[in-house]
């Protein structure tokens, strides 16, 4: 049931604007509630959030990165409109097509799909110094390009290995796909509960991803022996510096991000490939050709 729809368009992209325009006078001649923002009005955004029931971000996956955050708290659902270069979060394809899925929006046929965020939080002794919420990632990174930097890393409590390297990606599901995939991390499905250590050009230390059970905790603190200023980053913004005695933890945020989905819901695995690799043409009768098993 559309209470009340909220359209959000990208600060930076002016073209984002009309669209959010067309969208609302669409939603205005159908007596659906409505309002338009752009994303850096934060005070509006807040103040409209409570009674809102869906939230369509215009823009690519950096939009939907920063929309979901926002509605996750409240449990708003975002349906992205891709205006971006790659469009791998959104759900539809270009401005063009907002009618068609318009019409799939009152009849109600959607699905909502899941996805776990993940909560950092910055501790010096007792005090808090700094936290937030990651839909892709939290990214622990030299200050400088190529800077490499030493981490002790604990999962629950236990040390795991000190990375020495130029960073140390921390992901979830959906950041599998995004800077941990390009660093050689695996692939984990939207739905899965799990948290992914990738490092990033690791050297004479642990190289290879890990991927933890529901519910771990990661740890991170500055090894004696790093040099170099220590930058955190949570969904490509950097949050602050750490410093010599502070202690970062990762774990399951109580927050979920929801997205509207009008696709089959096994369309993850195609979407993906389609993106890593040329699409081979094949005839239909290859497509329906069953799969032969077993030995001759």
């Amino acid at each position: 049931m559309l209470t009340c729809v909220g359209i959000l368009t990208h600060p930076e992209r002016v073209d984002t604007l009309p669209v959010g325009q067309h969208i609302a006078a669409t939603l205005l001649a159908r007596g659906i509630p409505h309002w338009l923002a752009t994303l850096h009005d934060e005070a509006q955004i807040a103040a409209l959030l409570p009674d809102s029931s869906l939230l369509i971000a215009i823009g690519g996956d950096g939009m939907m990165l920063r929309t979901a955050r926002l509605g996750a708290p409240g449990g708003v659902p975002v349906l992205g409109l891709n205006m971006g270069r790659l469009g791998f979060l959104t759900e539809i394809a270009t401005p063009a097509a907002w009618e068609a899925h318009l019409e799939r929006l009152l009849r109600q046929d959607y699905w909502l799909e899941e996805r776990l965020m993940i909560a950092v939080c910055i501790n010096c002794g007792s005090a808090t110094r700094a936290s937030g919420d990651a839909l892709n990632d939290v990214v622990i990174s030299g200050d400088r390009f190529g800077r490499m930097i030493q981490l002790e890393t604990y999962i629950d409590g236990a040390w795991t290995t000190t990375y020495n390297s130029d960073a140390l990606i921390i992901a979830t599901p959906t950041g599998s796909t995004a800077y941990a995939l390009a660093v050689g991390g695996p692939v984990l499905p939207p739905e899965a509960q799990n948290i992914l250590l990738v490092p990033a050009a690791a050297h004479l230390s642990m190289d290879r991803p890990i991927v933890l059970p529901e519910g771990a905790q990661v740890e991170v603190r500055l090894a004696p022996a790093n040099r170099h200023p220590v930058v955190l980053t949570v969904d490509g913004v950097a949050l602050t510096l750490l410093e010599r005695d502070d202690v970062l933890r990762v774990t399951a945020s109580r927050h979920i991000s929801r997205f509207l989905r009008m696709r089959d819901r096994h369309y993850f695995y195609r979407s993906l490939l389609d993106r890593l690799e040329p699409r081979v043409s094949r005839g239909a009768e290859a497509l329906d050709r069953p799969v032969q098993g077993g030995t001759s």
